[in-house]
């Protein structure tokens, strides 16, 4: 039975402002927050990078800038390199190889790059051994078949399943203890649980990175228009509540969780974090210590 849940949460770059503040408070008041989660990694990219993918991501802070900090809490930082349509030639990407020969260097603690391409897989491997790899969502593995062969790759540290996957208990429940320790579950995915789009989706965001699109995929799902909200996503199929966590999955021998949230704006993060990881007890203090900084992007 694992005891820890390690939270992998977003904007590694765009929330670096919120993190700056977070942090400190998560170390210093530890009482505020469930003894049983730790935060795993954070995860993202500049914007405007080529390797990019999953979601258009904006945030200018120094990548030195954004290391030193989590490098100095004892976080793991991820690039989210997931674009799924890249040829050689993208690979030369000057960007692109500078953080990662950055990320290689500063690495006290560990960090990693989340693929999607086969082809920079192998180029991350042979040019930058020292970043553990990550198996992308983006890759809409829904069949779970598939997706163990996926897991059963020894190239990747984690996996990162379709949000559709999440709730085939009996299925994750007899893999070998081996492979539960390489999942990484998207709880909060505000996607339609029928989206026959997805791939489509991710596909055409990979295709503004590359510079061949300037508007993202339009969305058909009945509530798009509405935006992501966290009550509706509370009522997918493959939301994993915090209950879930604590009642199934940890006892169950599962302890890694990607909290999706790149583009949504630091409050929403907030709320996420209050969610899954604070004590109910504690939300106003969290709150307030943010608020009162006046640093939120609350409009």
């Amino acid at each position: 039975m694992n005891k820890i849940a390690y939270f992998h949460l977003p904007g590694l770059f765009e929330f670096y402002p919120f993190y700056e503040k977070f942090l400190p408070l998560f170390r210093m008041h530890r009482e505020y927050f469930y003894d049983w989660c730790e935060i795993g990694s954070i995860y993202g990219v500049p914007g405007d990078c080529l390797w990019a993918g999953g979601r258009v991501e904006y945030g200018d802070t120094s990548p030195k800038q954004v290391l030193e900090l989590v490098q100095n809490y004892g976080i793991s930082a991820r690039l989210t390199f997931s674009n799924s349509l890249l040829e050689e030639i993208h690979l030369k990407d000057q960007r692109c190889n500078d953080l990662c020969t950055l990320f290689a260097k500063e690495n006290r603690v560990e960090n990693g790059v989340i693929v999607h391409s086969d082809l920079l897989l192998s180029y991350l491997q042979k040019q930058y051994p020292d970043l553990y790899l990550i198996s992308s969502t983006t890759k809409v593995l829904t069949d779970f078949s598939a997706f163990l062969q996926e897991v059963k790759r020894e190239e990747f540290r984690y996996v990162v399943p379709d949000f559709r996957l999440n709730k085939r208990l009996k299925d994750l429940q007899k893999m070998t203890q081996l492979q539960k320790n390489k999942l990484e579950f998207l709880c909060n995915e505000c996607c339609d649980f029928g989206c026959k789009d997805r791939k489509q989706c991710y596909e055409e965001v990979s295709r503004i990175h590359l510079g061949e699109n300037k508007v993202e995929h339009q969305c058909k799902s009945q509530h798009a228009k509405e935006g992501y909200r966290f009550s509706k996503v509370m009522e997918n199929p493959g939301f994993i509540s915090r209950e879930d966590i604590e009642n199934w999955y940890l006892p169950n021998g599962f302890s890694q969780f990607k909290i999706e949230g790149r583009g949504l704006g630091s409050a929403l993060v907030l709320e996420f974090l209050l969610y899954y990881m604070t004590k109910p007890e504690y939300h106003i203090h969290v709150r307030e210590a943010l608020y009162l900084d006046n640093m939120l992007d609350l409009f």
